[in-house]
């Protein structure tokens, strides 16, 4: 454990105090160096893409937030140093949005890598349409519980493949078949 300054706010960065951090496959990828020839990182390293808190700070250019605002967002950046494993975190404003007062702190910073994984195969790569079959392995986890809800959105008709005890959840998520 380290004590770090407050990383600096950019013109069009907002600089947030986290309350919640999503725990994800790379940060344990890159914590144990397997993607060193990928994505580069600077010392001291603090993991985290993904989180959720309030706004402290806003830079000049940023027109659409304040401190005070809760906010969630996506926060990976070129490199991996002032993640969101920290007290505070910048990010900038395009990749943050202001957090659904239905959602806690902990439920918003873990949605946006998963979310945003699942609405690029389903939206972007298959570009998923109505009365389209899907059929989603792995339904129950965190890209898969997305990927069910964003292919039903789109009119598709859901199986979703996961173990029986999570079909009444997906189910609930609105897959047809399990």
């Amino acid at each position: 454990r380290e004590d770090l300054p407050v990383p600096p706010v950019g013109p069009d960065s907002v600089l947030v105090r986290v309350r919640a951090a999503g725990v994800n496959p790379v940060d344990a990828q890159i914590r144990r160096g397997l993607l060193a020839d990928v994505i580069p990182t600077w010392s001291p390293v603090v993991l985290g893409w993904e989180g959720a808190g309030v706004v402290e700070a806003v830079g000049p250019a940023v027109t659409e937030f304040r401190p005070g605002d809760e906010v969630y967002g996506y926060f990976r950046k070129d490199f991996v140093r002032d993640g969101t494993y920290a007290e505070f975190s910048t990010i900038r404003d395009a990749h943050l949005a202001r957090k659904p007062e239905s959602l806690s702190f902990e439920e918003a910073g873990a949605a946006p890598l998963a979310g945003l994984t699942a609405w690029q195969l389903i939206d972007e790569v298959l570009r998923v349409v109505d009365d389209q079959l899907v059929l989603i392995h792995g339904a129950s986890g965190g890209v898969g519980s997305f990927a069910v809800q964003l292919a039903k959105r789109a009119g598709a008709r859901v199986i979703a493949v996961a173990s029986a005890g999570n079909h009444a959840y997906l189910r609930e998520l609105g897959a047809d078949e399990c």
